[in-house]
């Protein structure tokens, strides 16, 4: 969403860190085009004025540190200020109250809402062991109800049963009592919504409010509508007291003013955002990660939070093994790309990278999409088992026939079978004998010198029951280490160091 806005900011702020010096001019200068890339971003005139007059009041006679240019400098209070605006500190979902908690949803038709619900039903469930019942108190879009029953089976969540015949308020009613008789920790009411604001609907969200007295009232806006989602949650607000905010379809190609401007004109938080049509494609909102992103810093963190939730442990235990012993065939690699996959693809990876995201256009260039992931493993299962254990045995016409099979080419699969023996020479290095000591090291730094159990020669740690600053402490000093290329599972493809192999067709970072 913020690729345009990112774009923009890192060209201004690349021109001030080139320079040993910077005037008032200068950073003037930078200011005004800051202003104009955020305007552009749909972003609040309110909010970019005051966000400006705090840049500029610091960046102007700042004082210089002998280890830092003043351009740098620059880039730091930026970056200090876009944490301020978003909202400087995450605030999860507040569950701190006697059970069973309620979250009331509210929102225009269309948002998303009865989708989000599901996504903080199944999240509270199974990352924190919450026993959830939701509940549809929208009855009068068609099918709604049956909806949310759906998506509750879908990811096994308990639905309220349907009775005809309630009204909303009986409903909400039913379902806290409900929640209470059958010992659960959380219900989440999703409420109607309209195409508009009109008075009908916010009297119903208020008469659910004095019924059912929620813990927490989420609204849940599209990012896609810019300020109108502002002027919606200032509605809300007033009609019934939002707790927070969810930010729907925050994967799509809008400005991101929305985000930006949420919590400074309102002053509620932004909890979750929606990241993806899938189920568990909802993430917790980091302002500082976001910050890192605009800026074109990467998120580490969140890359190894969401290798966390995707890779399987036991595969992942079986993957250190092979490793150890130097042994990695097609079936290994296969099993990479699908996680690659799982953890947003090629560019979902390479936005979260330090650095990498300024190679979106070059890698678009050479054709590196996330349709490459599915056209390798095209070519891999066009192999037979046989094949896939020993690469060896590929000669031309068996290549032919894999590249009829596969609807791809031989030049393809020459890249693939490249690709593979970079990974599987690397793999005998730190595997045999003589980088055992390497290897060792490797795992070592992402494990037992990290302060994780075991490490990762005993397999892939649960980094989902660590606390996150355990796994931010861990991130940022495997990045340090420039230890992109031995990501959890052995990711290929991440950038790391002494010339690991890049990203299929990219170059291997030099040392």
């Amino acid at each position: 969403m913020f690729d345009s806005l990112s774009d923009r900011l890192s060209g201004i702020l690349d021109g001030l860190t080139g320079r040993g010096a910077l005037s008032e001019q200068d950073v003037q200068a930078a200011l005004r085009e800051v202003r104009r890339a955020l305007i552009e971003a749909d972003v609040a005139l309110p909010v970019v004025r005051s966000f400006t007059e705090s840049v500029r009041e610091k960046a102007v006679g700042v004082s210089t540190l002998k280890a830092i240019k003043p351009g740098q400098q620059v880039v730091k209070i930026v970056h200090d200020e876009l944490v301020e605006m978003l909202g400087s500190d995450a605030d999860p979902i507040d569950l701190n109250a006697a059970a069973p908690v309620v979250i009331m949803m509210v929102g225009l038709q269309g948002s998303g809402k009865t989708t989000t619900t599901g996504k903080i039903g199944l999240r509270l469930q199974k990352r924190q062991g919450r026993k959830v019942l939701m509940a549809s108190l929208d009855t009068r879009r068609p099918a709604a109800q049956e909806q949310l029953r759906q998506i509750g089976e879908q990811v096994d969540v308990a639905t309220l049963p349907i009775i005809a015949g309630q009204t909303p308020v009986e409903i909400s009613a039913r379902a806290v009592q409900a929640a209470k008789l059958g010992g659960y920790d959380v219900v989440i009411l999703d409420t109607a919504g309209r195409t508009s604001i009109d008075a009908e609907l916010m009297a119903e969200a208020a008469d659910i409010k004095r019924s059912a007295n929620p813990h927490e009232i989420l609204l849940v806006a599209d990012s896609l509508t810019g300020q109108d989602a502002v002027t919606l949650a200032e509605n809300f607000d007033e009609a019934v007291g939002v707790t927070g905010i969810v930010l729907t379809r925050m994967d799509g190609d809008g400005r991101g003013g929305a985000a930006l401007s949420m919590r400074s004109v309102t002053g509620k938080p932004v909890k979750l955002i929606g990241t993806g049509e899938k189920m568990d494609a909802l993430e917790d909102f980091h302002p500082s990660r976001i910050a890192d992103r605009i800026l074109g810093m990467g998120d580490i963190v969140s890359l190894v939070e969401r290798a966390a939730e995707q890779i399987d442990a036991e595969k992942a235990a079986a993957m250190a093994k092979k490793m150890a012993a130097g042994k990695f065939d097609m079936n290994d690699l296969a099993d990479q790309l699908r996680q690659m996959q799982k953890m947003g693809g090629l560019g979902g990876i390479m936005g979260m990278m330090p650095g990498m995201g300024k190679m979106k256009d070059q890698m678009a260039a050479a054709g590196l999409d996330d349709k490459l992931f599915d056209r390798q493993i095209a070519i891999i299962q066009s192999m037979t088992r046989q094949e896939r254990e020993n690469p060896a045995l590929l000669k031309h016409s068996r290549k032919k026939r894999i590249a009829a099979g596969s609807g791809t080419d031989a030049a393809q699969i020459n890249k693939l079978l490249k690709m593979h023996k970079q990974m599987a020479d690397m793999m005998k290095a730190v595997g045999g004998k003589k980088g055992g000591g390497k290897m060792r090291q490797m795992m070592g730094m992402l494990g037992g010198k990290m302060g994780m159990p075991g490490g990762m020669g005993s397999g892939m740690p649960d980094l989902s029951k660590m606390d996150p600053k355990q796994i931010e402490q861990m991130a940022k000093q495997a990045q340090a280490a420039g230890l992109g290329g031995g990501m959890p599972g052995g990711l290929p493809g991440l950038p790391g160091a002494g010339g690991l192999p890049g990203l299929p067709g990219l170059p291997g970072k030099k040392k």
